[in-house]
């Protein structure tokens, strides 16, 4: 970041601050205004969790978001987190990048739809190869009974959200437990 860019930034939060209205830094925190007209950091929550779908699993893909959103982790799901005008390619691929865990969720329609799940699934194959083999970063997730493709469950395990939903998601968070590690980037280093 730019002297300039973190002036402007710190303007903006200024700004906002004084007429009284929060700004959340999507992967670091929400800051609020006080009674005494200070400033107060409330640092982002649990791990941050990309979730990685097609559209007609939109539906239990927003479950999972508001599942981790009540176990204290930060999800992130394109129709919750992209903003109007926002560069979508850049801020997926950077979301992916900060985030701590990326979930593919594979279904009958997901493995033979060509689109942007399964680039966001190469692109995150790509940066776990960043990651400590014994660190846990793709986590796999069955929708339904379908195939998962060879190039993930040669060296992955996958783990069902069928039959039992809570089941499978119990799993999931055991392993996010075990495996919390710092993102393969962050951005935003200015403070005020």
């Amino acid at each position: 970041m730019t002297a300039n860019n973190a002036e402007l930034l710190i303007r903006v939060l200024r700004l906002c601050l004084e007429q009284g209205a929060p700004v959340e830094i999507d992967g670091l925190g929400v800051f609020r205004p006080s009674a005494d007209g200070r400033p107060v950091f409330e640092p982002r929550g649990g791990a941050r969790v990309f979730i990685a779908y097609v559209q007609e699993d939109l539906t239990k893909a927003e479950r999972l978001f508001e599942a981790f959103r009540e176990h204290g982790y930060d999800p992130w799901l394109d129709r919750k987190k992209l903003l109007p005008g926002q560069n979508w390619p850049r801020a997926i691929e950077q979301a992916i990048e900060v985030s701590d865990f990326f979930l593919a969720c594979f279904s009958r329609c997901s493995v033979v739809k060509r689109g942007q799940f399964h680039a966001e699934l190469r692109y995150a194959l790509d940066c776990a190869k960043r990651i400590p083999l014994d660190q846990v970063f793709l986590i796999p997730v069955r929708l339904e009974d379908c195939s998962v493709p060879a190039c993930v469950s040669k060296d992955i395990q996958y783990v069902d959200l069928f039959p039992d939903w809570d089941k499978g998601f119990a799993r999931i968070l055991a392993t996010m437990r075990r495996h919390r590690h710092r993102p393969l980037k962050r951005h935003l280093g200015s403070t005020l």
